[in-house]
């Protein structure tokens, strides 16, 4: 009896992580880039009362065990890298990646980060940056005189400039992949970096090497969706609501044993 307090406590624990994480997914909707996360959860170890296969009181084998289990716990919180929905800016230096890889950009330590946001802006010296002043890497600078500018969906980055016939080229925009994206390290601002669980980035261009293609003058919208969420929260909340009903009978129980002395 006192088991299943202990057990029913496991279990509003681990709700309240999804509850957290649901949370932090909504507050996202709007944030461009952003990749919503998904919890998943295992059963905790088992008190083994009867081993199956055993040995029983008549000499028989035990065709089944008697296991008890001591609840759940969250084991992983994990990253979908669904593609999200394109949104038309008409900004001539943002794009979206229709696909898979990701922007990098160089961070203020001087490591590399990746994004999937491409709302760049131009800082005071003509660079492509993120909206935090991160460079893109590698650094395309766009002279202050440039007109219609363009970014080709294999990442060339073209200008037309006063006085000169024909169109320019700034840079070219090359984009990182990894085998196991889910194991990147988030920094927040949707920005990530390498971990050991991420292996290297595999860098290419646009369109190739399984890299996806660029879309100018369009970003990519977060990949939450509300209804799924809203849906996961009633669950959750479901959960959570169970498991305490769960203390709750426990302790009345508990209260029935107390009152047999009476």
């Amino acid at each position: 009896m006192i088991r299943s307090l202990y057990t029913a406590a496991t279990g509003m624990k681990a709700n309240q992580t999804y509850v957290d994480t649901i949370a932090h997914n909504l507050s996202n909707v709007n944030t461009l880039g952003y990749k919503k996360q998904q919890v998943e959860f295992e059963d905790l170890i088992y008190q083994n009362l009867q081993r199956p296969g055993g040995e029983m009181e008549d000499g028989n084998r035990a065709p089944v065990g008697i296991e008890v289990g001591l609840g759940a716990r969250v084991v992983a919180i994990s990253r979908a890298f669904l593609q999200g929905n394109l949104e038309q800016t008409g900004n001539e230096t943002d794009a979206a990646i229709e696909g898979t890889g990701f922007f990098q950009v160089r961070l203020s330590d001087g490591e590399i980060g990746y994004t999937r946001n491409g709302a760049f802006k131009r800082n005071d010296e003509g660079y492509m940056t993120t909206s935090q002043g991160y460079l893109l890497d590698p650094p395309i600078n766009i002279p202050d005189d440039a007109t219609y500018v363009v970014i080709t969906q294999h990442g060339e980055v073209t200008c037309e400039r006063p006085g000169r016939n024909g169109s320019e080229t700034l840079g070219q925009i090359e984009l990182a992949r990894f085998i196991n994206p889910a194991g990147l390290n988030a920094e927040g601002g949707t920005i990530y970096t390498q971990s050991d669980a991420s292996g290297a980035p595999i860098i290419g261009l646009p369109g190739e090497e399984n890299l996806g293609k660029l879309r100018n003058q369009f970003v990519e919208s977060s990949n939450v969706q509300m209804v799924e969420e809203m849906v996961g929260m009633i669950v959750a909340q479901r959960a959570y609501e169970i498991s305490s009903k769960a203390i709750t009978t426990s302790d009345e129980m508990l209260q029935t044993a107390n009152n047999l002395k009476r």
